[in-house]
């Protein structure tokens, strides 16, 4: 067991942050692993000279950050730590977001998806590209119809973007841009571009996308996805106060 765990708190510090500081610095260490049984509360109380009261404080806020995990009868336990839950809190702040700021979280978005665009230009194989290729004909039977359903389309358009992050090969940068796609913000999307009248533009911008990367070009990739949400960006920053 690794003793060089502190046990007076950092300076403006309490006996939870002292808590939190030392349960990182046991993962940090190896000392605990993914999926690992934290020590009992009696032993961890005595070990940093905290009372069980501060422990299950900063038990809790671990546990709402996806480090944690309680389970009911057996324990508290070092989740997979894996980028969906570490990052989770960030589409907590991006649902919290107002409309005037949302053109913030709108271009941090378009830099990660173009990203990922690039990565996935030469990782995706031939039966993604044709699952990529299924998504858009469900878009196209949305559009055909007499009255779009913003639900399906919103739906549909995250999922196409979904598969092309998950394609990267980089889990961390799928986490972040599943974070940013919040029912909240593809909402606001959706207004954008109801509001430009750009349905059928947004759309064929999505088959652009997918033509680039069967090209498996990752810079036409990248430009692509950039000029895709480029569009909705402008607008939203166009319409300060606008719910976009």
């Amino acid at each position: 067991m690794v003793d060089d765990v502190a046990k007076i708190p950092a300076e403006g510090g309490s006996r939870t942050d002292l808590v939190i500081s030392n349960v990182k610095q046991m993962i940090a260490s190896g000392e605990l692993r993914a999926g690992d049984r934290l020590p009992i509360e009696k032993e961890l109380s005595a070990r940093w000279s905290v009372s069980r009261g501060s422990l299950r404080e900063g038990v809790r806020a671990l546990a709402s950050l996806g480090v944690l995990e309680t389970r009911q009868g057996d324990g508290t336990y070092v989740t997979q730590l894996d980028p969906d839950s570490l990052l989770r809190p960030l589409g907590f702040y991006a649902e919290l977001r107002d409309s005037d700021q949302s053109q913030d979280l709108l271009a941090v978005r378009r830099v990660l998806e173009s990203e990922s665009a690039s990565l996935a230009a030469t990782r995706m194989t031939a039966i993604e590209l044709d699952a990529l290729d299924g998504i858009l004909s469900e878009i196209d039977t949305v559009l055909d119809s007499d009255e779009v359903d913003p639900e399906t389309f919103i739906d549909t358009d995250a999922e196409f973007h979904r598969r092309i992050a998950m394609a990267s090969g980089n889990p961390a940068l799928a986490a972040m841009i599943g974070s940013l796609m919040t029912r909240t913000q593809r909402a606001r999307l959706w207004r954008a571009i109801t509001e430009r009248d750009s349905l059928n533009e947004a759309h064929s911008e999505h088959r652009a996308i997918l033509k680039a990367l069967r090209t498996r070009d990752p810079e036409r990739s990248r430009i692509r996805m950039a000029s895709h949400l480029l569009g909705v960006e402008e607008f939203a920053a166009a319409h300060p106060g606008k719910e976009t």
